[in-house]
């Protein structure tokens, strides 16, 4: 099984999740429509597994249901307490750092975290780094055009889209969002428009080779990518 082959090189200060972990884990629960999209998204296997920011873990749960040896990593302590609870298998570390040799997973699994890494770009090429050849990478979160700062939804469903889509940083805040959701909570998202998104697969030398958009809305808020790399 896959451990770190050296120690992480973390950033300095506070992760902005420490200190919501048992909030986050509860909101997690009210949401099974989440890992009934993984199930259908992620393929069955018996290899080796990375879930990057796997937050409480409970995204490792369902990988090992589907016959993976799961590892996490996550940048917050406090997120990997509950993880820990769930598998054994969990590491601090920085998902745009990781302290793993290349090539040493089948599978890399990602979910939810476009919106808080500072450099989606480097989380995904260091997802590709460690992907054994004809491995792959799944991807599962926001939609980079439907759900973001410039995105005010409505209550009757529609959603008006401001200029705001092109700015590619990290957003502490928006008129639309409350006080008592995540965005609030941890200090913002960053935006990663389409092009930024998508780029950052092939950049990688991955080959995407499916991409959904789960539910029955008519305005997507989630996106799921399926990538490979070669041989």
């Amino acid at each position: 099984m896959s451990s770190p082959t050296r120690s992480p090189n973390l950033p300095v200060g506070r992760a902005r999740y420490d200190g919501l972990a048992d909030w986050y884990d509860a909101q997690m629960a009210e949401g099974p429509h989440r890992d009934a999209v993984l199930r259908e998204t992620l393929p069955r296997g018996t290899g080796e597994c990375l879930d990057i920011g796997c937050g409480t873990g409970r995204n490792l749960t369902i990988l090992e249901e589907l016959g993976w040896t799961a590892t996490g990593v996550d940048i917050s302590e406090d997120q990997l307490r509950l993880a820990r609870q769930r598998c054994p298998r969990v590491h601090l570390a920085d998902a745009e750092d990781l302290p793993f040799d290349s090539e040493s997973f089948d599978l890399v699994l990602s979910a939810w975290t476009s919106t808080d890494v500072d450099d989606f770009s480097r989380m995904v090429s260091e997802a590709a780094r460690v992907l054994r050849p004809a491995g792959r990478l799944v991807f599962y979160g926001v939609h980079p055009c439907f759900n973001g700062p410039h995105v005010h939804s409505l209550p009757a469903g529609e959603v008006v889209v401001h200029t705001t889509y092109r700015e590619a940083r990290r957003h502490e805040s928006a008129p639309w969002w409350g006080e008592d959701g995540i965005r609030h909570r941890v200090g913002g998202m960053r935006q990663v428009p389409l092009a930024e998104f998508l780029n950052a697969f092939v950049d990688a030398g991955l080959r995407i080779e499916k991409v959904t958009e789960p539910g029955e809305k008519d305005v997507p808020v989630s996106l799921t990518l399926l990538a490979s790399k070669d041989r």
